[in-house]
């Protein structure tokens, strides 16, 4: 379990809080992967302009012994099990999850692009992350990243 990895997970359709459980339940028990830390639930406002239900989201730390790609795979797998239908682009969707970082390490390829390269661009990825980051540079980052984000969408800790 040597690979440090942060997720993003969101969901806006259903049973939004189960989803995310769900999901965080559904790495857990991936014996490649070892959940360490889990972000309070934000409720934030959609971007992309598609009409649609506020997101639940949450950041998501954790180590894993599977390379980049077998990871992505694995979230794929998790998506399909939670019925994710990719129908509209930035559309409504039961959950998505996304690798923001993986180690210090840079991919893009046809199947992936990491660090993701919406992260600065999202205060619904900035404002959880925060919460799971561990390396002091990337907190840094993040805390700059969100002070300059062009993004003004609202995002709420979700009290129950």
């Amino acid at each position: 379990m040597n690979n440090d990895v942060y997720l993003s997970v969101g969901s806006n359709l259903g049973d939004r809080q189960a989803n995310l459980k769900q999901a965080v339940n559904l790495l857990d028990q991936n014996s490649a992967i070892n959940v360490k830390k889990v972000s309070p639930i934000y409720q934030t406002q959609p971007v992309g302009g598609v009409p649609q239900d506020d997101f639940l989201n949450i950041a998501i730390h954790l180590s894993t012994s599977l390379d980049a790609h077998r990871l992505l795979d694995e979230l794929h797998q998790i998506e399909q099990d939670l019925r994710r239908k990719r129908i509209i682009h930035w559309g409504p969707r039961t959950i998505d999850l996304d690798i923001l970082y993986f180690n210090h390490e840079t991919y893009q390829d046809d199947k992936l692009i990491i660090p993701h390269p919406e992260i600065a661009n999202r205060r619904f990825v900035l404002i959880p992350l925060l919460d799971v980051l561990t390396d002091d540079k990337l907190i840094a980052k993040t805390q700059q990243q969100l002070q300059t984000t062009p993004d003004q969408n609202w995002v709420e800790i979700l009290h129950d």
